[in-house]
């Protein structure tokens, strides 16, 4: 008997604390679920300009005292818009991340209000070595010959976009690429002196750091200051050009001329003796 008393107060006292596990487990998903939202994620990594599709979107609870600004609670509100900026898979889509509505996808979508996009042709060393990838920021430098026909480098524009090298826009490559096009966000007054720089010289793209925002004015480089200034021969006033206001004159050296031997003395004559007869007189003369 109290074998079997045993044994059914084990048994109850199993019942009861299962009892109690469920009934504090359905307690906490309760409070739990009053305390959190539906919020829409990316079910997987969303590339910019792709517009969203309901198998790109899924609802996940999120902490009601920690929803981002900008969220959405609904797939179908989302359903068309194009993503501005990569999202990754469980990441919420939020506002700021999208276009605005009404955009297509592809390239357009990408580009901000009051920019525009224009290409540049490049190669191998123009777009640094296949490293100007979408999301990078470049400098253009410009190769032309100033008013004296002199050549010079200026670095004309500062810290511009790349959206796109050849028909690629996504940022997610990190891996160089050789193309013969890069695609640049600016603005319309930097597209027009793309469009000058480019009719007249040579672009070049220089590479800069995502985080440097400083913007650096230059006085270019001449060739002059690679090689140095040329010396010039010294110049000789005479007191002729100062006097009558004319240019001053280089001094040139002249060559001089080969000394001429002296001529030989002329021997002197020898006497001669001459004989005048006048009537009976007779005189002589010596020269």
């Amino acid at each position: 008997m109290r074998s079997t008393r045993a044994i059914v107060m084990i048994l109850l006292s199993v019942i009861a604390g299962v009892a109690a596990v469920v009934l504090a487990a359905r307690w906490v998903g309760q409070q739990a679920a009053q305390n959190t939202t539906l919020v829409v994620v990316a079910s997987r990594d969303l590339d910019p300009g792709a517009p969203l599709t309901a198998a790109m979107l899924q609802q996940s609870p999120w902490p009601s005292g920690a929803v981002p600004i900008g969220a959405f609670d609904d797939v179908k509100k989302l359903e068309g818009r194009v993503i501005l900026s990569p999202v990754f898979k469980g990441e919420p889509v939020l506002e700021p991340k999208l276009a605005p509505e009404g955009t297509k996808g592809g390239l357009p979508s990408l580009i901000q209000n009051g920019k525009r996009a224009i290409s540049v042709k490049v190669n191998e060393v123009v777009g640094v070595a296949g490293f100007a990838l979408p999301g990078s920021f470049v400098d253009v430098m410009v190769h032309i010959s100033d008013n004296k026909n002199k050549p010079v480098s200026k670095i004309v524009l500062n810290r511009i976009l790349v959206l796109a090298v050849a028909q690629e826009a996504n940022r997610d490559e990190t891996k160089p690429k050789v193309v013969n096009a890069v695609t640049l966000e600016v603005t319309p007054e930097q597209a027009e002196k793309i469009d000058l720089a480019r009719s007249i010289g040579a672009l070049s793209l220089v590479l800069r750091n995502p985080i440097d925002s400083k913007e650096m004015e230059t006085a270019g480089v001449q060739r002059e200051d690679l090689l140095g200034k040329e010396t010039v021969a010294p110049v000789v006033q005479t007191a002729a050009s100062s006097a009558t206001g004319a240019a001053p004159q280089r001094r040139v050296s002249k060559p001089r001329p080969a000394a001429v031997a002296a001529p030989h003395p002329m021997a002197p004559a020898s006497s001669v003796n001459v004989e005048v007869i006048r009537g009976v007189q007779k005189a002589n003369s010596e020269f």
